[in-house]
């Protein structure tokens, strides 16, 4: 099995495999590839228990450490999910926040492990890059949202 050269290592209290296998049933591309238990006892866990999984989260390679609780995920590191529309968007922010997860502001929200999510659909990102008057309305209409409202957000570029 080729290692990747570069992976995003995630940090969770004991719930990587959980998490993972989450990860894997709600977004296309995503699997578990791997689970490694502990080969004797460590400092938060027990000989047997799982220590880490290989995942992948939209073809991204992950690997969950379950090191403890010493850490905790904050919004300085996100997945941002790009969505084509807003039952795209709608379905991966209810299976985020439905999952025990919460709602933030302006498309961001966290899982039940506290890893932070971006739903991000493609019409804002567009809007932003248009620049100007089109983009500070867009970017005002953001600021007043927690999951992001497709439709309006093409009324606030529109005028």
């Amino acid at each position: 099995m080729a290692i990747p050269r570069n992976t995003i290592c995630l940090w969770y209290d004991k719930d990587a495999e959980d998490a993972a296998r989450f990860y894997a049933e709600t977004f296309p591309d995503s699997s578990v590839k791997a689970v490694y238990r502990a080969p004797s006892d460590y400092p938060s866990g027990k000989e047997g228990d799982v220590l880490t999984v290989e995942f992948t989260v939209l073809g991204i390679p992950c690997l969950g450490l379950n090191g403890g609780p010493a850490f905790r995920h904050s919004e300085a590191f996100s997945f941002q999910i790009a969505t084509e529309d807003q039952e795209e968007t709608d379905r991966y922010w209810n299976a985020i926040v439905g999952n025990g997860g919460r709602e933030s502001e302006c498309g961001w929200c966290k899982d039940k492990w506290g890893v932070s999510w971006q739903i991000t659909p493609r019409v804002l990102t567009e809007a932003m890059a248009s620049g100007g008057a089109e983009a500070k309305r867009a970017f005002e209409a953001m600021l007043k949202m927690k999951k992001i409202d497709v439709a309006a957000i093409v009324a606030a570029r529109r005028g």
